[in-house]
């Protein structure tokens, strides 16, 4: 197991790289929608629900920013969850902005469909 300290941005690039490493020998790769939240987050929970239509186009990871090792996404975010990012690029917080989901799905599923 790899310890990386004090960077988590470090660990979750990672995390991904061997995350889309692992995917590659499939035809087409799921984009990350990245959800940096915590216990109790009530607006999590309902952005979770406006996803539910789209669940089939994007691998969902979860990032607790109250764990020890995600100490500088706390700091980052501890007022804004819930947060998103997309493939590693920040997309939005607070609210789910469906119609920017909707854009930047499109724009990678059209470079997948290139290849």
């Amino acid at each position: 197991m790899l310890w990386f300290q004090g960077n988590s941005m470090q660990l979750a690039k990672y995390s991904f790289l061997l995350f889309l490493r692992n995917l590659s020998a499939s035809k087409t790769v799921l984009p990350v929608l990245t959800l940096f939240t915590k216990d109790p987050c009530p607006l999590c929970d309902e952005a979770k629900e406006i996803l539910e239509p789209y669940k089939n186009r994007f691998i969902l990871q979860e990032v607790d920013i109250t764990l020890p090792e995600n100490s500088a996404w706390y700091e980052r975010y501890k007022f804004d969850i819930p947060v998103f990012h997309l493939n590693g690029q920040f997309l939005m917080m607070h609210r789910v902005n469906i119609s920017k989901l909707e854009k930047q799905l499109q724009k990678l599923e059209q470079q997948d469909a290139r290849g």
